[in-house]
């Protein structure tokens, strides 16, 4: 009996995903939900309307854990049944059209809605985000998993007046009512797939420009980040307009919006017209030397084409939106910082595949199990290659042809592949073969299209090259100086740091700080462990730099190497944040705990400080570092063990992973188990329960 019902399950199962889904089609949802942020709770109801194509005695939708209270076909009452992950619908359906089905339901989702800093009445920083793609919409609204199915939403939600809602589409209008909330509406004209629907609630700024084609881009911020719009969102006009014309193709959506939150999983997610992004990118300008928007910003822009626009049938096919869109950033990044950036982006890139590649990791690009380094960075270098021997003229033609052709649709790496056949009128088996069949990554291919179109990236293979011939440390020291001084390419020189470092003489590495060069300057202070006390000086000049991983990296160096002037480096630094993940703050709370008699009458102040960044309220990095340096030094707390078990249980698989190795750590230690039975009681049943699974 048993195997009968495993075996039923199974029918039961492969007959929802394939579902003779292709018998319906799915026109539009109009959907009108209240998120209700005290419970975890999203109350809504969607109307479908859809078409049979052929007769079926069922339709499905995926819908995780929901709980139905209305289920009405055309207006009338139908039979369904729910499991777990789906509503189905149980009617003999005719072929014929405009069929409507309104679903109202209460659901609590376990992931795809994320609501930050609710269970702490004192943040003023309370916001409620969704994230789709590889989360699954339809764990908050009765929809498709599955991408081929793409739909016309419409979406209405009513929350709370004094926060902002944004959603995907136009804000058609926004009607205030009696309970002091906001009913929020947005119009889409296009389908999309139902993982590109998202909404985000917070309290927001917004500052609009327009394209040059007159598209509304609407670029969102917290009101006390008003100093960081321009560093963040520098260049996104000029990135908008460029991409337009490159792809050659309109901007296929009524507006673009960009929406900064906090915790995200990823850097950006490109929803359709509403592209969600890391609020530690919100950067002021001494940040955007280092770490700045400008890739993720053209990335996920680039999506609203290829990946929104047209969209893969599966993850066999996924080259067609993450390779895309990472070539399509870096044109962007070319444009705007030369084709030096460009090319020595690209040499790095090529690096880290030729060394996947030789330890036997490489992968198809078809394979829908790949790695982001091969979908992402070897799939640029495929369009990058076939731009070259397809020739610019018949690439751009097909890629335009391919849009035209499939938009609003779904396809497959061969659909594109014809349209680019067909512009140049040449076969592509070989390139088809190399690019996207082969694991290897072709080095020579790569090689050669480098030392081609960059003299100076030729020069940095030649120069390696000639010193791998040459035994003797002087002798290559004479090649690199003489190539250093010889080339102007400041891409050049920092290869050229970063890869011989230790073979540099003081009077090099002086010349190396005196060209006042941040990058330069910044790279040495990376590779750069024992500091001659010749040095001694010049080093110090780093502390002064506007880039804030330099600051961090000659700080810490410093303090290592000089040990008789930490108070002074210290005094120098005391003020200084760093990035948003509070770097170099961190690390100085550290080193002044850790300095003996530095202000000793400070020193609770300072570690307290330094324990309170593992608080919840602030990022995942910042949280992560001031974990790591407490563990390294004076040890947890018990509100950062309490802090620690929070981060346990966090949403982001990466700080949920740090969390998890660090308490198998702690467990190590027997003083550190005792106080972490002593907290059980204070925990939730979910971190309860994961630390007494860790403790049997």
């Amino acid at each position: 009996m048993r195997h009968l019902f495993i075996s039923f399950c199974l029918f039961l199962s492969i007959t929802l995903s394939a579902q003779e889904q292709k018998s319906v089609d799915f026109i539009s949802g109009d959907l009108s939900i209240t998120v209700v942020p005290e419970q975890k709770q999203v109350n809504g109801t969607v109307t479908y309307t859809f078409d049979i194509l052929k007769p079926v005695d069922s339709i499905f939708l995926d819908a995780k854990n929901f709980t139905f209270t209305t289920v009405r076909l055309n207006n009338k009452k139908v039979k369904y049944s729910v499991d777990d992950k789906h509503i189905i619908i149980r009617k003999k359906f005719k072929k014929g059209g405009a069929q409507q089905l309104q679903l109202s339901y209460e659901v609590q989702p376990t992931q795809t809605v994320y609501f930050i800093g609710w269970e702490d009445d004192a943040n003023k920083n309370k916001q409620i985000w969704t994230q789709g793609q590889g989360k699954y919409t339809s764990h908050w609204l009765p929809s498709f998993d599955d991408m081929n199915e793409k739909v016309v939403f419409d979406t209405e939600i009513t929350f709370d007046s004094t926060y902002q809602v944004i959603a995907n589409g136009n804000l058609v209008h926004s009607k205030k009512n009696a309970n002091n909330t906001t009913t929020w509406s947005y119009d889409m004209v296009q389908p999309m797939s139902s993982y590109l629907l998202a909404f985000s609630i917070a309290n927001y700024d917004k500052k609009v420009v327009t394209s040059a084609d007159a598209v509304p881009l609407e670029l969102y911020y917290y009101p006390k980040d008003q100093q960081k719009v321009e560093p963040t969102y520098r260049y996104t006009k000029e990135i908008f307009d460029f991409l337009v014309s490159e792809i050659g193709v309109p901007y296929p959506w009524q507006n673009y919006k960009q929406i900064p939150v906090k915790d995200f999983l990823y850097a950006g997610m490109e929803n359709t017209t509403t592209t969600i992004f890391s609020d530690a990118y919100m950067i002021d300008s001494i940040t955007f030397i280092d770490r700045n928007y400008v890739n993720i910003n053209a990335h996920e822009l680039a999506h609203q084409w290829f990946g929104n626009l047209v969209t893969e049938t599966d993850g066999q096919h996924h080259w067609l939106q993450e390779g895309f869109a990472t070539y399509y950033a870096l044109l962007a990044e070319k444009e705007l910082f030369g084709a030096e950036y460009y090319f020595w982006k690209l040499f790095d890139t090529a690096e880290t595949l030729k060394q996947q590649s030789k330890e036997g990791k490489g992968e198809s690009l078809k394979d829908p199990k790949a790695s982001s380094l091969t979908f992402y960075e070897k799939g640029a270098w495929a369009l990058a290659l076939l731009k070259e021997e397809v020739g610019t003229e018949s690439f751009k033609k097909g890629i335009q042809n391919y849009l035209e052709k499939y938009k609003f649709k779904n396809v497959k790496i061969n659909d594109f592949l014809v349209e680019i056949e067909q512009a140049n009128g040449q076969s592509l088996s070989n390139f088809n073969e190399i690019w996207l069949e082969n694991t290897e990554f072709p080095v020579a291919v790569v090689y050669d299209y480098l030392k081609n179109n960059s003299s100076s990236i030729s020069d940095f293979i030649s120069l390696q090259e000639s010193i791998n011939k040459v035994a003797d440390k002087k002798a290559q020291l004479v090649l690199i100086e003489n190539a250093y001084d010889e080339s102007d390419s400041i891409e050049f020189k920092k290869r050229l740091i970063f890869t011989y470092a230790e073979l540099f003489s003081i009077d090099f590495m002086r010349k190396i700080i005196a060209s006042n060069d941040l990058m330069l300057r910044q790279a040495l202070s990376l590779k750069t462990i024992q500091i001659p006390t010749e040095l001694q000086t010049d080093f110090e000049s780093l502390l002064e730099d506007q880039s804030y991983s330099t600051i961090e990296n000659s700080l810490y160096r410093l303090f290592l190497n000089f040990p008789e002037k930490r108070n002074t480096y210290l005094d120098q630094t005391k003020d200084i944040i760093g990035f948003s993940d509070k770097n170099v703050r961190l690390l100085w709370l550290t080193l002044a705990l850790v300095t003996e008699d530095y202000n000793s009458l400070k020193t609770k102040d300072y570690f307290d400080e330094l324990g309170s960044y593992t608080n919840p309220k602030y990022d995942p990095k910042t949280r992560e570092t001031a974990f790591q340096y407490l563990f390294q030094t004076f040890g947890l707390t018990d509100t950062n063990l309490e802090d620690l078990a929070k981060a346990s249980m966090h949403h982001s698989w990466q700080f949920k992973k740090f969390a998890r190795a660090l308490f198998d750590e702690l467990l190590k230690d027997e003083a550190y188990k005792d106080r972490i039975i002593a907290l059980l009681p204070k925990l939730n049943e979910k971190e309860k329960l994961y630390l007494t699974s860790k403790l049997e």
